[in-house]
């Protein structure tokens, strides 16, 4: 009787691994030096301020100017600094808070709805024309908000709308880099043939739009959003030639103010609260960014890979 014996499973061989030109593994790619420093140099230009920003508000006013910048003083002071903030000339600042909430809210998500309309009807329509309307749009990317708020602020002003909400609120509802942004993503995200698929079985296009549409839309109406929601938040000049009572004033034109104040004739200096009101200022961007993050990457990355 002969027995035999079961075949010794091979071994996978690994196989050779690729290498550039100088010798270097892929998987292993060589270190930049340069691209090192250069990176660390760029993360100390964002961070610094925003660390010096975090220290000072936990100084009293008198501990400003008599104490290192980039670290602690003696006292800490951030909760007082802030109950001082939000109850400082009976609030204002929770004011001017709700103010800058009322055009985010208007303005950016106004300018994101917008902008998604319209990207998505240039995206997968076709009408006479369609080619002046991409140059008017890339044309509109190029010119500087600043540019255009000296002709706005004349616009408004014959129309008798200055010092009112709607001088910050309707030119923040146009976006043309959001447009653009919507554009091109849309064209990417949303197949012709599933469009016309849906049109087969008698989808009406606002329900194809609602129910197809948006969800492939998702991360980059999140990314434009994030940029509208940025750039309105951040807008300073626009609303400091609009608005003359303080009581509409953003956060960016009510903390200038207080800045300003200590170099008014009997002004009272309170830089703690300035700085303190910024750092209030930047923490809901902040949370907002951390919360949106995933979308906004994916929105970025989107279509740079063609299958």
């Amino acid at each position: 009787m002969t027995t035999t014996t079961a075949p010794t499973p091979a071994r996978p061989v690994a196989g050779p691994k690729l290498r550039t030109r100088r010798g270097h593994s892929v998987d292993k790619p060589r270190r930049s030096v340069l691209l090192t420093v250069l990176t660390t140099v760029v993360g100390l230009y964002a961070v610094v301020p925003l660390a010096w920003l975090v220290i000072n508000a936990t100084k009293a006013q008198e501990d400003l100017f008599g104490s290192f910048g980039l670290w602690f003083a003696g006292d800490f002071s951030l909760l007082s600094n802030i109950a001082d903030t939000l109850t400082y000339n009976d609030g204002i600042f929770v004011r001017w808070l709700g103010n800058t909430l009322l055009y985010v809210v208007v303005g950016a998500g106004g300018a994101t709805a917008l902008a998604v309309l319209g990207g998505y009807g240039l995206a997968k329509f076709t009408f006479p024309g369609k080619r002046a309307v991409f140059a008017i749009v890339i044309g509109a990317v190029a010119v500087p908000g600043t540019a255009l708020a000296v002709p706005t602020f004349l616009m408004f002003s014959q129309m008798g709308l200055t010092n009112t909400p709607w001088a910050v609120i309707i030119p923040s509802l146009i976006s043309p880099f959001g447009l653009y942004l919507m554009w091109t993503f849309a064209a990417e995200a949303i197949p012709t043939e599933l469009l016309e698929a849906a049109r087969v079985d008698g989808a009406s296009e606002v329900r194809t739009f609602a129910q197809i549409c948006l969800p492939l839309l998702g991360p980059g109406i999140v990314t434009v959003l994030l940029f509208t929601m940025v750039a309105t938040w951040n807008n300073y000049f626009l609303p400091l030639i609009m608005l003359k009572d303080p009581d509409w004033y953003p956060l960016t034109v009510g903390l200038n103010s207080w800045n300003a104040q200590a170099a008014t004739s009997g002004g009272q200096a309170i830089f703690n609260l300035v700085i303190t009101g910024s750092v209030l200022t930047i923490v809901p961007l902040i949370a907002a960014f951390l919360l949106l993050q995933r979308f906004w990457q994916s929105g970025l990355a989107s279509g740079s890979v063609k299958e």
